[in-house]
């Protein structure tokens, strides 16, 4: 059994951030934000606003209306909405899907949505499901401290919805997925969980953060997840070409995850894809983290770069450091 992703809906929150604002506010020049990250804009979340508002927010009447259809509901994010039980509970109760609907959720980040399509096509593949609904949401402004030059600019928040199901087609998406746990030290949110918990001394060092900084707080370095992604997905690019049994010659659109428009011009040079073939979709909405694949997907038919039967392929890379990546065959979007 194959499958295919038949919808895609997404939500932005209304608040923006733009190059304006955020240069008045970190004391520099928004010429200087332009230039370096390529991102004039991006969507904050509302205050009190969680992942799981914003995956609710995305789910619209074409999903509702097949509700009773859905045989799991899977939602990955980094943010979840208790220690127990998962998320997608939560969002299952609050929209009162059928208990025949089972649900769990992968805490997982920027290759969140190739981890979750694989899992979604495993289940179907093996007879389990015939059609799932994959949620994503990703509010990273929330544990980005307010003076952070680079995350600020890149990161913004955003709630996505697809739909994955059974197929007749022809073609079969393979998988492809690795890590290298010592990324583990250049892209983290450590903190706010059980291993280093938030105490008192932590409320007192950012007092002046916004919700004190209680999801915890990211931490990058820039030159390593920068050096991670340049050597890492060349490799991943040729083994997903391998397992589908393409050359570069059979893609006909690139979609990869909206890193940064560095990462992003990089690969595309290094891998020599033609430009016209490479799409980006991150300039008004940033690094939305799992959600900017399905996003960049939904824009790219919207403006009339996927035709069907176009072979796409995806590939995903980030904190973990995880990757993984596949090729789909696209078919109209219901």
């Amino acid at each position: 059994m194959k499958t295919r992703i038949s919808h895609i809906s997404y939500h932005l929150p209304k608040n923006i951030l733009t190059n304006r604002e955020l240069a008045s506010i970190l004391k520099c020049q928004e010429k200087e934000l332009d230039k370096k990250f390529g991102i004039i804009s991006r969507h904050v979340r509302n205050e009190g606003e969680v992942g799981s508002d914003l995956a609710i927010a995305a789910i619209d009447n074409r999903i509702l209306e097949q509700k009773s259809e859905f045989d799991f509901l899977i939602y990955c994010s980094e943010s979840s909405d208790f220690v127990a039980p998962p998320t997608s509970v939560n969002i299952h109760r609050r929209l009162k899907f059928p208990n025949t609907c089972a649900c769990f959720d992968l805490p997982l980040g920027c290759s969140g949505f190739i981890y979750s399509f694989g899992v979604a096509s495993a289940l179907i593949s093996s007879g389990q499901a015939n059609k799932i609904l994959l949620l994503f949401a990703e509010i990273p402004t929330s544990v980005i401290h307010s003076e952070d030059y680079d995350l600020r600019a890149i990161f913004g928040d955003a709630g996505c919805a697809v739909i994955v199901e059974r197929t007749d087609s022809e073609f079969q998406s393979k998988f492809q997925y690795g890590t290298d746990s010592e990324g583990l030290k250049f892209l983290s949110v450590l903190d706010s969980r059980t291993k280093s918990p938030i105490n008192s001394n932590w409320l007192e060092k950012y007092k002046n953060e916004r919700d004190f900084l209680a999801f915890g707080r990211m931490e990058m370095n820039g030159l390593e997840v920068f050096r991670f992604s340049i050597e890492r997905v060349p490799t991943l690019f040729k083994q997903v070409l391998e397992k589908h049994d393409f050359t570069i010659e059979d893609i006909d659109l690139f979609v990869f995850h909206q890193a940064s428009s560095l990462i992003l011009r990089s690969l595309q040079k290094k891998l020599n894809i033609p430009k016209e073939k490479f799409f980006e979709y991150f300039e008004n909405i940033g690094n939305t983290v799992s959600c900017s694949i399905p996003i960049a997907l939904k824009e790219a038919e919207n403006q009339g770069k996927l035709k069907e039967g176009d072979k796409v392929m995806l590939l995903a890379f980030g904190i973990g450091f995880a990757w993984g990546g596949t090729i789909i065959e696209w078919k109209k979007l219901d």
